[in-house]
């Protein structure tokens, strides 16, 4: 039916293998991170963008815990990334035909606001019932969704009003501990992250770019 989006360098990111890690290394952190998201915790990780706060997105609990540590209000919606496109028609309900097209032909990290969310708790979701989703297509978190098969929540690792950090190296001690793992991919990369464009898609067609 739709391809696989095809995976693409990700402007301003290394393309080695992020450091030193060797690629067992590599497995061994992702795998932490996916057992630490199964039992509810929240992960601390690399994206396509910046660095974000993460939970399982089906879990409700979870959910609140990242809006908990923000210091966020549950009124405002967070973005979630999965590995594949093929994945989303289990959350979204009659994706619009327009939102595969943009997904396959992205060439930088785009956020797309989809209507009637399905199978997600209603904190996550916007007022409206839409969600935020985005395919990951950067290395280390496209392995990590793909590894969890479940969406991914993704909001960026800083108190809610306070600057967003462009690198790890920016994230505040409160939020290192306020999360159950803090993957070691990509500590070191001292490369600038920028937020993802965000188009939102309703179910009748329109479209509205968002940022």
């Amino acid at each position: 039916m739709y391809g696989t989006p095809k995976m693409k360098p990700v402007s301003g990111l290394k393309s080695a293998i992020y450091g030193s890690k060797t690629q067992k290394e590599i497995a061994e952190d992702i795998q932490t991170a996916v057992e630490t998201l199964r039992r509810g915790g929240l992960i601390l990780y690399p994206t396509d963008t910046i660095w974000g706060i993460g939970c399982d997105a089906t879990n409700e609990d979870a959910v609140k815990r990242v809006f908990a540590l923000k210091q966020r209000s549950d009124s405002k919606a967070l973005i979630c990334l999965v590995d594949n496109a093929n994945r989303l028609p289990r959350y979204i309900r009659n994706m619009p035909d327009v939102a595969w097209d943009l997904m396959e032909y992205t060439e930088k990290p785009l956020t797309l606001i989809l209507d009637n969310a399905v199978n997600l708790p209603a904190c996550l979701m916007a007022e409206d019932g839409s969600i935020g989703m985005r395919v990951t297509r950067e290395n280390i978190s496209n392995k990590l969704c793909f590894k969890f098969q479940k969406p991914i929540v993704s909001t960026s690792a800083n108190i809610s009003g306070e600057d967003s950090p462009q690198c790890f190296s920016e994230i505040s001690p409160q939020i290192i501990s306020g999360v159950d793992y803090v993957m070691k991919c990509r500590q070191n990369d001292t490369s600038k992250g920028t937020p993802s464009r965000i188009i939102k898609l309703k179910a009748d067609g329109e479209v509205k770019i968002i940022r």
